[in-house]
């Protein structure tokens, strides 16, 4: 069996930022198994899987809430940094999976399937639109536990329709700040991660967590975030070593809480935020009554073939 792999590095403008994301189309499901060892194969944050819908199936265990990153979709005739439009690149020989943008969607770390992803939601929007159904003009994505997810593209910038999640206050973990090397927060919340508010964006970037201590938290990840200064509203990072994921380069997931944190604290819908790793990521973002759109650009890295 040979299936197609394609790595797109989302929420960038050019390779090696953002976030990358393996994306592997499927003319029918696979075994759940094999779909867990090809992410641990590909050992990055996420690889994505889908099939058109109508051929999906429940999965054999329930996706993990855990971490998730954001969607779009695409005309996008935006050059790379060799001055290739990614329209030129040569699209597979294998026939498109069929038309009206309909999709079943599910997405692995390299430890187990998860609830919601972002980044590689876009990803899977960009290989859609650029190479198996150029002419939809709006993709929609069945999934197992959060709804309907929608990915639209306009002049190659791709936006994501997800679900708002409001993060709420909590009891601190006695863990949880040294976990992150800090004493004191502004504020701790938590929705599907802790959600931890810190008094400036310098603050965020001087975060220096501990996994070890991460690890034993009772949630797949932590969420550190504070307003930003001229550059963006609001910046981030996000830390998933529940999932095999250290610190996530890019997560859309999670914006679906701090865009309606910020917009609150902020008073103002509309939000350029920026997460602060080390690849790092752009995203804009809008609340629309219980929806959080999510903007942003990718690029194509990689297209090659997996031999089983």
């Amino acid at each position: 069996m040979k299936l197609t792999i394609y790595q797109v590095d989302a929420f960038a403008d050019k390779v090696f930022k953002g976030n990358p994301a393996a994306v592997i189309p499927l003319e029918d499901w696979i075994d759940d198994n094999l779909m867990q060892q090809i992410a641990m194969e590909n050992n990055l944050s996420e690889t994505v899987f889908f099939v058109k819908d109508g051929a999906a199936r429940p999965p054999q265990t329930p996706p993990k809430e855990g971490l998730s990153k954001t969607q779009p979709m695409l005309s996008q005739e935006a050059k790379n940094d060799k001055g290739t439009s990614q329209s030129e690149v040569s699209a597979p020989d294998t026939p498109p999976l069929g038309g009206r943008g309909a999709y079943h969607i599910r997405w692995f770390t390299p430890d187990y399937e998860i609830d919601l992803c972002g980044h590689a939601t876009l990803a899977a929007a960009y290989i859609i639109k650029n190479f198996l159904e150029p002419h939809v003009a709006e993709i929609t994505f069945s999934t197992q536990k959060a709804g309907v997810l929608k990915a639209s593209a306009k002049d190659g910038l791709y936006t994501l329709d997800f679900p708002s999640r409001m993060p709420e206050v909590c009891e601190v973990p006695d863990k949880l700040l040294a976990s992150l090397g800090i004493t004191n927060a502004v504020e701790v919340l938590r929705s599907r991660d802790y959600f931890v508010v810190l008094p400036n964006e310098e603050a965020v970037r001087n975060v220096e967590p501990d996994f070890m201590i991460m690890k034993e938290l009772d949630t797949i990840g932590v969420i550190v975030t504070a307003k930003g200064h001229e550059a963006a509203d609001v910046v981030s990072r996000c830390f998933y070593p529940g999932a095999g994921i250290p610190e996530d380069p890019v997560t859309g997931s999670a914006h679906c809480n701090i865009v309606p944190y910020w917009s609150e604290k902020l008073g103002k819908t509309k939000l350029a935020c920026q997460q602060l790793s080390a690849r790092g990521g752009d995203l804009q973002c809008e609340l629309v009554s219980d929806r959080v759109l999510m903007s942003g650009k990718c690029v194509l890295f990689m297209q090659g073939e997996i031999f089983l």
